[in-house]
């Protein structure tokens, strides 16, 4: 959250982005965080908390839609080596959501494999659906993330180390207005 409070002023770091960084993990890595976040070119994790080279695994998936190999890839860093942080980060206007929020309520499914994230994330448009709110759109988003969190967090690998506090999984909003990442689940 440092990183991101550096991001939102413009004082930026760049940390662990050098040669020697670089020299440092070319053999090994050591995460501290693992980020899901979605493929939105505006959205990079790296950027909006200010890291670097082996600071953060990320995982980016439309919409931050989860399924076996994304989770997979979720549970790499704390499973195998300690990473003590999963951040779900979902942000203002996403474009998946949109998609799939307009699919479900006009009935017509999207195309190709567009289906297939607007299914992973049905669940958020039916808590969407249920909350009522101004803008349902940024209701279903806000709901991806937190049920996604919550998977994770009870996620039968995950769970014995969040039981342990060895591992914080914890959803979070970024606002592409201001740059500012909220934090709305698991905080440690």
């Amino acid at each position: 959250m440092d990183g991101n409070k550096r991001w939102v002023s413009g004082d930026l770091q760049h940390p662990d982005r050098d040669p020697d960084r670089r020299q440092l993990v070319a053999q090994e890595q050591e995460p501290f965080g693992s980020v899901l976040s979605c493929i939105d070119s505006r959205v990079p994790p790296e950027l909006l908390f200010d890291t670097g080279l082996g600071d953060l695994y990320v995982m980016r998936t439309g919409g931050e839609a989860v399924g076996p190999v994304v989770t997979g890839s979720v549970e790499y860093g704390p499973v195998t080596s300690g990473t003590p942080l999963i951040v779900v980060l979902g942000y203002q206007r996403c474009g998946a959501v949109k998609a799939a929020y307009g699919s479900f309520r006009d009935g017509k499914p999207l195309p190709g494999n567009l289906e297939a994230i607007a299914q992973a994330l049905r669940p958020a448009y039916d808590q969407a659906v249920r909350e009522g709110g101004a803008d349902p759109v940024e209701t279903m988003s806000r709901a991806q993330v937190t049920l996604t969190a919550a998977d994770l967090r009870t996620n039968s690998d995950l769970a014995p180390l969040v039981a342990k506090g060895a591992l914080a999984v914890v959803g979070a909003y970024y606002s592409l207005d201001t740059g500012v990442v909220e934090v709305l689940s698991g905080a440690p």
